[in-house]
């Protein structure tokens, strides 16, 4: 269940619950609103994947700023996967667009994977500069830690082991690995940006078009 939603939902509970009586709210109306919470919540979770409180956060005005955010993220990847010769089979940015696409993730830049679990240090080099690029991106514009990432460092850290290396030998090729793609980015930083603001027109959110979707609808 999305923490974003139960939080409104249950902070909009109490609120009432404490100053409704004070206010001469009717305990029927604090009760349908706890009726109302607690549906929502459930809706959202069969529905939305747990997802409503990031979609509903994309719609609103300020939503453009969050998207922007992950798709500084997944031009990062693009980018550098276009530097390595690493196809890219699908860029999704925002909530809406990764459910529809069956994923319970914000942002998501698809690969082609490995032809197989174990691969030589020059491969696994090139992959910790992809994987890799997203965060960088992120702390290069925003200039603070990346939001998103972790299940990049997670597959990061499975493709070194899985590989037969060991931890130190894993975390000092891809802190080498991190250094690279942040000079790529720094050299090609209004690419990156440019490239981003792509992604955002693209990327579609509850209550709006996307000019993708204005364009095939001619």
């Amino acid at each position: 269940m999305d923490p974003v939603a139960a939080g409104l939902a249950v902070l909009a509970i109490s609120l009432a619950a404490v100053y409704g009586p004070a206010l001469g709210v009717s305990p029927w109306w604090i009760t349908l609103l706890t009726v109302l919470g607690l549906g929502s919540l459930s809706v959202d979770a069969a529905r939305f994947g747990g997802r409503g409180g990031h979609l509903l956060a994309e719609a609103l005005p300020g939503g453009v700023r969050r998207l922007r955010r992950i798709a500084i993220h997944e031009a990062g990847h693009c980018l550098v996967a276009e530097a390595e010769a690493l196809p890219v089979r699908q860029v999704l940015v925002g909530s809406l667009a990764c459910l529809r696409a069956g994923l319970s993730s914000g942002g998501s830049t698809v690969f082609d994977a490995p032809g197989r679990a174990r691969l030589p240090v020059e491969e696994l080099r090139r992959w910790s500069r992809v994987l890799q690029a997203g965060m960088a991106a992120e702390r290069l514009i925003y200039g603070e830690a990346a939001r998103g990432g972790a299940d990049d460092s997670a597959l990061l850290g499975q493709l070194w082991g899985l590989s037969g290396f060991d931890v130190a030998t894993a975390q000092r090729e891809q802190r080498q690995a991190r250094r690279e793609v942040e000079r790529l980015l720094r050299e090609h930083r209004q690419d990156l940006e440019r490239r981003a603001e792509l992604l955002l027109v693209e990327a579609p959110r509850l209550g709006h078009r996307s000019a993708g979707s204005a364009s095939s609808a001619q």
